[in-house]
């Protein structure tokens, strides 16, 4: 009983010393409040539970685990992650890792970016619904054999990947088997191999045409037409415009071989671009006078100097102009700005007003062989290949080709240094 009573003192004396400033503030709070006229039956109680309600708090103790207390936590948390994990986290391709229930242990932030965010032990179907690739990385887990199969996605944009799902040798005879699921995305692969052999097509289909044209006449000339003066000149004249069309079309190729060799190398010559949109339209006039068009410049009084070619800029002002004075004929007006505002882009613009191109077709228009109309293409002696040169060429010199066009009231085409 003694011991109980003095360690119950003790308690006491420890709280008043803990707390010996709150107690010394409500103290005087009673003081003032009999200094201001208060009864003492009403200050009196209220101050003496305040004290006794101090007195009894016990401090808040913070309590650290055993350090074999931390071990047993330790043994309850879930499972690490592989060893290999930290190492894979550096690829920058997307990777999963699965277990013998093609349930997902662990993705990298690549594969996070290109498949979202898997939950950790759910299943890989969850996000892969595909049977062909389910029916792979089952076989791979009975066999233990790596497997590869190709798979696309559609949406949000269209991709193809290689997914290649291998076993990982366990570092531990007591671990279980992991399995490495990778993603190879080979999407602009196999958009080159689209391109080019639609390009081996278009290329053929282009050349087959005039080449059947020219043994066609030749045929004629020297069978019915054998002694028939008026028709082997009439022919002979459609045959110099086939083979004509056959030898721009070989140029536009070769050309184009040439720009892609050299695609990556930056030309780094000071060329003054008034000169040459002047040159352009003088070489051009002729042409401008037969279909009925005037070329009207707008050019500043001083230099407007980029880095480039000169011959290949040519080309591109050549292409652009003549293709607005060809389709922007009903407009009987081209225009050619060139403008260098102050802390402004370089642009030259031409501008017609002819018919104008559907939306549709604005984004394709620099494609290799694309064509709004064939018809009216192949009679203005086009290639296809204009505006796709013009994308070469400004690709090289890294600068863009911005089309704007609206039905009815022509294009307007602008190159932007």
């Amino acid at each position: 009983m003694t011991s109980g009573a003095e360690q119950a003192r003790g308690g006491i004396v420890a709280s008043v010393k803990r707390e010996w400033l709150v107690l010394f503030l409500l103290t005087l709070v009673a003081l003032l409040a009999f200094a201001a006229g208060a009864v003492w039956y009403a200050v009196l109680p209220c101050w003496l539970v305040l004290v006794l309600a101090v007195v009894a708090r016990r401090p808040v103790v913070i309590v650290t685990p055993a350090p074999e207390d931390r071990e047993d936590e330790e043994d309850a948390s879930p499972d690490p992650l592989p060893p290999i994990a930290s190492t894979l986290s550096a690829l920058d391709i997307p990777v999963l890792l699965l277990n013998e229930e093609a349930l997902v242990l662990w993705e990298n932030k690549a594969a996070e970016k290109a498949l979202g965010l898997l939950p950790i032990g759910s299943h890989l179907s969850a996000r892969l619904r595909s049977p062909g690739i389910l029916d792979m990385v089952n076989e791979t887990i009975a066999t233990g054999e790596p497997n590869q199969i190709e798979y696309s996605e559609r949406l949000p944009s269209e991709r193809v990947y290689l997914l290649r799902v291998a076993r990982i040798e366990p570092a531990d005879v007591a671990t279980e088997d992991l399995f490495l699921l990778s993603f190879k995305d080979i999407s602009e692969l196999r958009r080159l191999d689209r391109m080019r052999s639609d390009f081996v097509a278009n290329a053929s289909h282009e050349l087959r045409t005039p080449l059947a044209s020219l043994r066609g006449f030749i045929e004629t000339m020297q069978g019915p037409a054998r002694s028939d003066d008026a028709a082997k000149e009439r022919f002979l004249g459609i045959m110099l415009d086939q083979s004509t069309r056959m030898s721009r079309l070989v140029d536009d190729l070769l050309s184009l071989s040439r720009l892609e060799l050299k695609s990556h190398i930056a030309p780094d010559q000071s060329v003054d671009l008034r000169p040459v949109i002047g040159h352009v339209r003088d070489a051009l006039l002729p042409l401008a006078e037969e279909l009925g068009v005037e070329i009207r410049l707008h050019l500043p009084d001083e230099k407007v100097e980029v880095l480039g070619d000169r011959d290949e800029l040519v080309e591109v002002v050549e292409n652009l102009i003549e293709n607005a004075c060809k389709y922007g004929q009903e407009g009987k007006f081209v225009d050619v700005y060139l403008r260098n505002e102050p802390s402004q882009p370089i642009e030259v613009s031409v501008l017609d007003r002819g018919p104008g191109i559907p939306a549709e077709h604005v984004p394709r228009l620099t494609e290799r062989f694309y064509r709004v109309s064939v018809a009216d293409s192949r009679s203005k002696k086009g290639t296809g290949l204009g505006l796709a040169i013009v994308k070469h060429i400004l690709t090289r010199h890294r600068a863009r080709l911005i089309v704007k066009s609206e039905l009815g009231k022509g294009s307007e085409f602008t190159v932007r240094f």
